[in-house]
């Protein structure tokens, strides 16, 4: 929004901007946030930055937790939902005694893989276009204790509540893929995301109803460059929540709150542009892709297990990640098959359009984190010239659902839990330290925070189990 501080100064002033707010990602991808008067805008702010304390967000120790915030102008953005006239920055952590960027700040992280990208000669730019699926609920309850454990959560789109009489229109499981209204009961509130977050600077593709029937629905804006479409995604999580919050309901990017019913990804689409084009297209390719998209290809699907612990690190992950769902349980690639890890999509043939997605992620990763890490993974299956054929990863051109459990079983699959992701990760995490991007100690102290939850939840008994082991 802004090139230099005079000039948001001056923007300050004519708009008669009454509060800056800073915000920043703490380790797991959740912004948080601190405020000042528009009086304390100053250049000295932006030489001396904001302190805060990093051990309390995951990024540093308690003895040493010093940080400080210092906002990147081009990320400037008007708040709409502070009653205030509120001015919005993306912020990066340095070091409280150096000012020197802090190396595990995840967007300073995608900052060192940009940066690394280049330095390899291999391309320019690395462009992605992540997807944002989502359920809208009305109303959501939860608790956990010593003697109870329980969650409930209600969707007035739901058909089980078609017993209780009313207008009829309500959307069964499975049944909500762009569902026209007056099924679809949420347009008018995606809509209005989608208007907030274009008034913020964050352009939206398009909007729909997806599968899920309670609730489920999708944004997508167009491709950006890498660190654009970190900020983007941040951004398109908190309007749709403030504006479903303004509306009295409820949005969660929890990748699977349903059981039985469709989960909810963050698929990844990328591609490399070198001098002005793009790497990976090439017409006489396989999905138009070329030899570079199909050795980036191998090292995604090489390093797919790796990578999960990064793109997908939660319990509830691999809740989402199980057959029937179109939910990539496999480490394949296709044309145009939603089961497979790495899907190239038909439309996509031309030299401005030509990608591929990677499936598997969902939104309780830290997307900085994430972009950085796929980035990497396909930068050594360049370097490395993976052919994902030779390694076994297809191309599949089949429903392997439809294929006896012997054939499946060829197939190299994914990790089933977080568990088998965090044991990938630590025997493959060599390709993450290219370029200094990512730091060894800073993965190992990722990998404990991680074990550490996936044992809070595997300690806990589950309510399913007192129907099943009750009466023992």
């Amino acid at each position: 929004m802004f090139s230099s501080f005079e000039q948001a100064r001056q923007h300050v002033l004519a708009r008669n901007i009454r509060m800056i707010d800073l915000v920043f990602s703490d380790l797991w991808g959740r912004w948080h946030h601190v405020s000042i008067p528009a009086s304390q805008f100053t250049e000295q702010l932006m030489r001396d930055g904001v302190g805060f304390d990093g051990s309390s967000v995951g990024l540093k120790s308690v003895k040493s937790g010093d940080m400080v915030l210092i906002p990147d102008l081009a990320t400037g953005y008007h708040d709409p939902f502070w009653e205030e006239p509120t001015l919005g920055f993306i912020c990066s952590a340095f070091e409280a005694d150096t000012r020197t960027p802090f190396a595990a700040d995840p967007r300073n992280i995608a900052l060192r893989a940009e940066a690394h990208l280049k330095a390899t000669g291999i391309a320019d730019e690395s462009i992605w276009g992540p997807e944002y699926e989502f359920y809208v609920f009305d109303k959501v309850s939860y608790e956990n204790g010593v003697n109870t454990a329980s969650y409930r959560v209600d969707s007035r789109e739901a058909d089980w509540h078609s017993a209780e009489g009313g207008h009829g229109h309500l959307i069964p499981l499975h049944g909500g893929y762009h569902a026209m209204p007056p099924k679809d009961q949420l347009y008018n509130l995606r809509a209005e995301m989608c208007s907030e977050l274009a008034r913020m600077g964050v352009e939206v593709k398009y909007h729909h109803h997806e599968v899920g029937g309670p609730g489920q629905c999708e944004i997508e804006t167009p491709l950006f460059p890498m660190l654009k479409a970190g900020d983007a995604t941040q951004m398109v999580k908190y309007v749709a929540k403030m504006v479903a919050h303004r509306r009295g309901q409820t949005a969660t990017f929890m990748p699977k709150p349903l059981y039985g019913e469709a989960g909810s990804g963050m698929h990844f689409h990328q591609l490399l542009m070198k001098a002005g084009r793009n790497l990976f297209f090439d017409p006489d390719g396989y999905g138009c892709l070329s030899q570079e998209a199909h050795w980036y290809i191998g090292g995604i699907l090489a390093h797919g297990p790796a990578l999960l612990a990064l793109t997908n690190p939660s319990t509830n992950s691999y809740r989402r990640l199980v057959p029937g769902f179109e939910a990539p349980v496999s480490a394949f690639f296709s044309l145009g098959n939603r089961s497979a890890a790495i899907r190239v999509p038909k439309y996509a043939d031309r030299e401005e359009t030509a990608r591929f997605e990677f499936r598997p992620p969902d939104a309780t990763c830290n997307v900085y984190l994430a972009l950085a890490a796929q980035l990497l993974a396909g930068l050594d299956g360049i370097q490395k010239r993976l052919d994902p054929t030779a390694l076994g990863f297809g191309p599949i051109d089949q429903n392997i659902f439809g294929w006896s459990e012997e054939q499946r079983r060829k197939i190299k699959s994914l990790p089933t839990s977080l568990t088998e992701a965090c044991d990938a990760l630590e025997g493959d995490l060599d390709f993450l330290l290219a370029g200094d991007v990512f730091d060894r100690l800073q993965l190992e102290d990722y990998l404990l925070q991680l074990r550490a939850r996936e044992a809070a939840v595997r300690n806990r008994p589950h309510p399913y189990e007192m129907a099943l082991y009750f009466e023992a």
